[in-house]
């Protein structure tokens, strides 16, 4: 039935072919069980818990929403709303656990109540326990499960005896355990309790967002209804204050102290039998960080190592951790590269750019990496697994793809995506030879991504290029659509086939597709991503314009009709375009444009436009709504249409209906396209399917083809 539909509907039925696709993978210490969530189909939305038993080869559910909600429709807190939102999670049944030390144990929260599975026998079972429940984890000897529900941190038995308060909210804006906005949305850290390696403590972070300005996001399709409240810390405006504490099973409270008023972030927890506490704490201008260690007794902390950079420092999955040994694990940029350090000593060098630890064992490392601005062959849009050593590098990641691990001892669960297959390929390692695959249910997409990866321009510029389908040498030049994003933490140009289907498709209504990966996104080096430090509005756009000139002496590329399209900051950037360059691109589709970064949130634009009220001019600069920023528009009026959600609580409505205000001020002529109740995920399967239908036709209609 699936191959019957068009591309559109089905790209927005599968979730972008995400559904029944394998993910969230948990390897056992022994080495016996692979743990995973799946959908049954490439449509069904609900993701079931499953065992892969790598003696016998057997795959059997843990835990299946549908049998354990008897059929009842799932439903989710606000609170659990707002965190599947941070982390972008559009699927619903079990979307994420947590597991004991052990891995014999899993929890997770299912419409709000909370289960434990025993993983080798594959019973679930529900605890009696105050909810609505989010982010339940096992202490790692599998006695307790620690939960939060209204705000307060909570533990019980394994058992379901026992349930009772560590620490609870003093008042209606302090919650304990959660991670704050920013952290979720910008820092990569969602969680906000980690338990010690014992199970007889947990740290916890205690916020209280009073000081965040409350914004006010009302559905204008129903008046009736209140306003949701959200407190939202826009730049250069207070963010919520966070602390953390040592709360004991015993009841008792140690305060951890570190000057928070130099370093308010708490960017990263880690808590090991390799050391003490760490913790990772930065700066608000993000130039200056220090890695804490923790006196568990009395709270204080201990400078283990401070990081500095002139524009500022990223933050990296997996690190700060310890080796068994006792040595700090850190990803830092020194000397051009971006490397992987232990201790003093960095085991990487410029030949890689070093974007996650996946792992930490006995004398090695697991680390994911792309090609580093001294590679001798660099590939583009590729990621590799390699084994790190005082040794030395081993790639263990085969073929051009992108490729990610995770890894216990001999067994690694290895998943590989590449451009001439859709989807990824699961396989399962043990000592480096393959003992199992893990199946996916995803759809086969209806169409086929061909896509060809290059650079363009002096600056060698990643690009991808797609043609219609069946084109052939000498059909002539094609109307021109860039496709990017274009901004710092989001690659486009990857050697992976799924990640070009809607690319494709729109090759396919009669474009000649490119997609630029220019200064900013994450590629070779710590100097590329850095070069728009203050300068969003003149790199990004920049390079994106050497990248379609430059392709046009190799490519069929009608350069009288060039349109471009983007979603978020892709979608500032197509704005961007048309507004600043009207010579280069004549018509651009604007999707949930941050319009003025004034109006963006804290951790995100003072990373790298600075504190606004220091920098006005460069706020000013790299908007499109200030005085200066229309200024820099040229004269000659191009078509463009903006499309946004009005349910959108990260890069909210009010980005779009004041750019729409200035344009109409200064008499340019433009399109709104609202959508009501649609957030920044557009999950909604008829919204992402006719979204797609009505940005072809107006790019037709202003490109005049027809």
């Amino acid at each position: 039935m699936t191959g019957q539909l068009s591309f559109p509907r089905q790209h927005a039925r599968t979730q972008r072919f995400t559904l029944g696709a394998p993910r969230g993978f948990t390897v056992s210490p022994d080495g016996s069980r692979v743990v995973f969530l799946r959908s049954r189909g490439g449509t069904d939305r609900a993701n079931v818990l499953w065992v892969l038993d790598l003696d016998t080869g057997r795959e059997y559910p843990a835990a299946d929403p549908a049998v354990l909600l008897g059929g009842a429709t799932e439903e989710l807190s606000p609170e659990e709303r707002a965190r599947r939102e941070r982390s972008r999670e559009g699927s619903a049944g079990v979307v994420g656990y947590a597991v004991d030390g052990a891995a014999e144990w899993a929890a997770f929260a299912l419409s709000g109540r909370l289960y434990v599975s025993e993983l080798r026998s594959g019973t679930t079972r529900e605890l009696d326990v105050p909810g609505p429940v989010a982010d339940p984890r096992p202490s790692p000897d599998g006695l307790r499960v620690a939960y939060v529900t209204d705000g307060a941190l909570r533990v019980v038995e394994a058992d379901g005896s026992g349930d009772r308060v560590l620490a609870g909210p003093e008042n209606a804006t302090t919650t304990w355990g959660l991670a704050e906005f920013v952290a979720a949305e910008e820092m990569d850290r969602s969680r906000g309790f980690w338990w010690s390696p014992e199970g007889d403590a947990l740290l916890a972070a205690r916020v209280d967002d009073a000081p965040v300005s409350r914004w006010w996001i009302a559905d204008p399709a129903n008046p009736a209804d209140a306003p949701a409240e959200v407190a939202y810390p826009a730049a250069g405006t207070p963010n919520a204050e966070v602390s953390l504490a040592l709360l004991r099973l015993d009841g008792s409270r140690t305060d951890i102290a570190w000057d928070r008023e130099r370093y308010p972030y708490l960017a990263r927890v880690h808590w090991s039998a390799g050391g003490p506490p760490l913790l990772l704490v930065q700066a608000r201008d993000q130039r200056s960080q220090v890695y804490l260690t923790v006196d568990t007794a009395s709270g204080a902390t201990s400078v283990l190592h401070a990081d500095e950079d002139p524009k500022w420092l990223e933050l990296f999955a997996g690190v700060p951790a310890w080796t068994p040994d006792g040595r700090l694990v850190r990803i830092a940029d020194e000397g051009g590269a971006r490397v992987v350090v232990v201790g003093d000593r960095a085991l990487t060098g410029p030949q890689l750019h070093v974007q996650a630890l996946l792992d930490v064992a006995e004398g090695e490392l697991l680390v994911a990496a792309s090609a580093g601005p001294e590679a001798e062959e660099p590939e583009t849009g590729e990621i590799h697994v390699y084994r790190v050593s005082e040794l030395g590098i081993e790639r263990i990641s085969e073929g051009l793809g992108r490729h990610s691990a995770v890894r216990s001892g001999a067994v690694t669960v290895l998943a590989s995506a590449s451009l001439d297959r859709p989807g990824t390929e699961v396989r399962v390692l043990r000592d480096g030879k393959q003992t199992a695959v893990v199946g996916s249910c995803a759809d086969t997409p209806v169409l086929t991504a061909r896509v060809r990866l290059t650079r363009a321009g002096a600056r060698r510029i990643p690009c991808a290029v797609l043609l219609p389908t069946g084109y052939r040498d000498g059909d002539g030049p094609l109307p021109v659509l860039m496709d990017p994003y274009g901004g710092p933490h989001g690659p486009r140009v990857v050697a992976a086939h799924n990640a070009h289907l809607t690319s494709q498709w729109f090759a396919d209504q009669g474009f000649a597709v490119v997609v630029a990966d220019g200064r900013g996104t994450p590629h070779t080096s710590p100097d590329w991503e850095k070069a728009v430090h203050e300068d969003f509005a003149g790199a990004t756009l920049d390079d994106q314009v050497e990248a379609v000139r430059a392709l046009a002496g190799s490519y069929p590329l009608d350069l009288g009709r060039v349109a471009v399209r983007g979603w978020s900051y892709g979608g500032y950037l197509a704005a961007l375009a048309v507004l600043r360059r009207p010579d280069v691109f004549h018509a651009a589709i604007a999707g949930a444009p941050v319009t003025d970064w004034r109006l963006y949130d804290t951790h995100y634009t003072e990373r790298y436009l600075g504190l606004p009220e220091e920098r006005p001019e460069v706020y000013d600069r790299n908007s499109l709504v200030t005085d200066d920023g229309l200024s820099q528009a040229a004269e000659q009026a191009r078509p463009l249409m903006i499309i946004h959600g009005l349910a959108d609580d990260n890069v909210v409505a009010a980005h779009t209906l004041r750019l729409s205000s200035a344009l109409l001020a200064a008499g340019r002529p433009h399109e709104v396209l609202p959508l009501s109740g649609v957030t920044h995920m557009t999950p909604q399967e008829q919204v992402a399917e006719n979204l797609l239908l009505l940005q072809v036709d107006f790019l037709k209609r202003s490109l005049g083809l027809g």
